[in-house]
């Protein structure tokens, strides 16, 4: 964590890790989509490169098949099994640290960048379950770019022992937290699509020509 960011975090809030949701099978993308290349490099490797600017330590969250392809030189969750979905992801990663904020960040957001992470840490309230960023076509809080604090944990539990539907979402509906107005609303973009795809990489054309 670079040290002109250790000053966004108070010095009571717990510490904040990164994790990369890197698990799923991408069926509609046809390919693991932690692996698609936007930026020169895998897109699950270069938001975990992202997230080691703004967070003390990141990991990647793949399943237990995907350890062996995972380059040793990454940190990683590897999923326990225990709940369906993403929540999946995000409590393993609790599970192995129980006692730190999580900035979940999920793989397949191409335009997720470094300022708008910066945006998110800064705002952080560590007082609350969790901070989220605001999807600004629903209005909801968007649970795969968001923190999720260590105060949050055991609701959580009761809600996934509780609830018919398990959703990380309808979770942060229903939970004391912060949400936050993204000032670059495209870095919320989901690539879920081979035409998500083509539409990524002729936006981030479009860019470099500036």
């Amino acid at each position: 964590m670079n040290t002109e960011h250790k000053k966004i975090a108070t010095k009571h809030s717990p510490k904040l890790f990164g994790l990369v949701l890197s698990g799923g099978k991408g069926s509609r993308m046809g390919r693991d989509k932690g692996l698609v290349d936007y930026h020169g490099t895998p897109q699950r490797e270069y938001l975990y490169h992202l997230l080691k600017e703004v967070c003390d330590s990141v990991f990647l969250s793949i399943r237990q098949e995907q350890l062996l392809e995972t380059p040793t030189s990454f940190k990683t969750v590897v999923d326990q099994d225990k709940y369906n979905g993403p929540f999946n992801g995000i409590m393993s990663a609790f599970d192995a640290h129980p006692n730190v904020g999580w900035l979940v960040i999920a793989c397949d957001l191409p335009f997720m960048n470094l300022p708008s992470l910066q945006q998110l840490v800064g705002e952080r309230n560590s007082g609350k379950s969790a901070t989220a960023f605001k999807n600004p076509d629903t209005g909801n809080p968007e649970p795969l770019c968001c923190i999720w604090e260590p105060n949050g944990l055991e609701e959580a539990k009761n809600f996934l022992k509780n609830s018919d539907y398990p959703s990380p979402k309808q979770f942060l509906m229903d939970a004391e937290i912060l949400l936050v107005q993204p000032k670059n609303e495209q870095a919320l973009f989901n690539a879920n699509s081979l035409s998500d795809y083509d539409f990524v990489k002729s936006k981030l054309k479009e860019q470099e020509r500036g």
